[in-house]
């Protein structure tokens, strides 16, 4: 198993620093926000046939530029996973069949990891930004300045709120 950040200011990514650079007090203030235990989860780090990891097919391109590392996508493809269903990261989930079933179903998984904060009482996503099953690459451009911000505004209350339930769960 190994640790991956489940949050992304995308500080230091080359491909989004024009738009980055135009708003480096919010970036900084997002890259400390993600410095905390709730920006992180785990998943099963060793290679199986030598295929990407799940931490690697979510943040490197391996889906198609579908995920883009984002969590609220990636637990989209989880969610998707447990019923059967098709998603950019349903091949790489497959390998890790055996985590998965750890948690008997998508309830269980989001219970188990305190994610609860990122869906709603149907079991579906919320989302950070509009979602069109995966039709559409889900990067930032240059200008989409007001895209990020509310995908930073977001993602630090998910934290903060999964912060608070990491600390309120009896050891």
């Amino acid at each position: 198993m190994g640790s991956d950040a489940i949050t992304n200011s995308y500080k230091g990514q080359g491909k989004k620093r024009k738009l980055l650079e135009k708003i480096p007090k919010e970036v900084d203030e997002f890259f400390k926000a993600n410095c905390c235990i709730g920006s992180y989860i785990i998943f099963p780090n060793k290679r199986i046939n030598g295929k990407a990891t799940i931490n690697q097919a979510r943040g490197f391109g391996v889906t198609g530029r579908k995920i883009d590392d984002r969590f609220d996508l990636t637990l989209e493809c989880i969610r998707l996973f447990y019923l059967g269903k098709e998603s950019p990261l349903y091949e790489t989930l497959s390998r890790y069949k055996n985590f998965f079933d750890l948690f008997d179903d998508f309830n269980g998984y989001i219970n188990f990891f305190l994610l609860q904060d990122l869906v709603d009482e149907d079991g579906n996503i919320k989302f950070y930004l509009p979602f069109d099953d995966f039709k559409t690459d889900p990067s930032f451009s240059d200008t989409d300045i007001d895209k990020y911000l509310l995908y930073k505004d977001r993602v630090i209350a998910f934290v903060k709120l999964r912060n608070k339930r990491i600390e309120n769960t009896p050891n």
